[in-house]
């Protein structure tokens, strides 16, 4: 049988990209660790790592032994947090990750609603690009992701977890004020193929919505400024260098200025925002998914 605490040094390394990183947040020594990985791969008779200046990187028979063993520590974690429920311990930590612009538009309200009525739970916040953030809840290193899934993006596997949609955030066509599109009620996209676009570099959620949006409507887009952020991105537009597509709630929190937003004629584009948790939920998390519903229905 697998060593459980060998199994737990595979999924540290894992999430924290390195052994050193990781050894560091376990409180150990690069060395100790190491050693642990090996007698690991010594029980398989397999390599599970593959070393590097850089890092580490899995090996498919790692990645395999990933899967399972956040699974296992997910099931470790939460048989501790029911034994202590039937003591009557009050769980006091409570740990989400979430996506940059989440945490600009939904998490500030949410994080103080909970704080109001649960004052006796510490909330922890963490910074979590999609798609990562589902195997550290599976092994339960955080109690809620808030994530998301754009045109064209598949949606990962949920095993041995829950993910419910919040709300659909449209994406609209942002341009420069005096752009001749500007002030229309839609625009085609194949009218825009002449201009410069700002958006994120090839493989960022967004770039891969406007360029299976664009190869679905047969043209061909210029994407001549790479940029996830969506404050520069608007910065960008404002200074009149180009046009882009931004979520409706980052508009809504953003300064009116020389920009004008509008939609895409005949396309219905929205990025999808969803939280996931363990499925056998535990306390406070519940508390906190009504709270989030609540903030997603006004940001919505």
């Amino acid at each position: 049988m697998l060593d459980a605490n060998r199994l737990r040094v595979l999924v540290e390394v894992a999430h924290a990209g390195s052994i050193a990183a990781a050894a560091e947040r376990m409180s150990f020594t690069p060395p100790a660790l190491s050693q642990q990985l090996t007698k690991l791969e010594r029980e398989l008779g397999c390599t599970l790592l593959e070393r590097g200046r850089g890092g580490v990187r899995l090996t498919e028979a790692g990645r395999v032994l990933l899967e399972h063993g956040e699974r296992v520590l997910g099931e470790l974690r939460d048989a501790e947090a029911a034994v202590r429920a039937v003591a009557h311990e009050v769980p006091r930590r409570l740990s989400l990750g979430a996506f940059a612009s989440a945490g600009k538009i939904l998490v500030p309200s949410a994080l103080a609603a909970f704080g109001h009525t649960h004052p006796h739970v510490r909330l922890a916040l963490s910074d979590v690009e999609p798609p990562e953030g589902y195997g550290l809840v599976a092994s339960a290193d955080l109690d809620l992701l808030i994530t998301h899934r754009y045109p064209g993006v598949a949606l990962p596997a949920v095993a041995g977890l829950h993910r419910e949609r919040l709300f659909a955030d449209p994406l609209l066509l942002v341009l420069p004020r005096g752009h001749a599109a500007a002030g229309r009620p839609a625009v085609r996209l194949a009218d825009l193929v002449a201009d410069e676009w700002i958006c994120g570099a090839p493989g960022i959620s967004n770039r891969i919505a406007l360029d299976s949006v664009a190869e679905a409507e047969g043209v061909r887009l210029n994407v001549a400024y790479e940029t996830r952020d969506y404050e520069v991105t608007l910065a960008l537009v404002r200074a009149g260098v180009g046009v882009g597509l931004i979520p409706r709630t980052i508009l809504r929190a953003a300064p009116e200025g020389e920009w004008a937003a509008t939609s895409l004629e005949g396309l219905d584009l929205a990025r999808e925002i969803y939280v996931v948790h363990r499925a056998r939920a535990r306390d406070p998390v519940p508390a906190m998914v009504a709270t989030l519903r609540e903030a997603a229905r006004r940001a919505g």
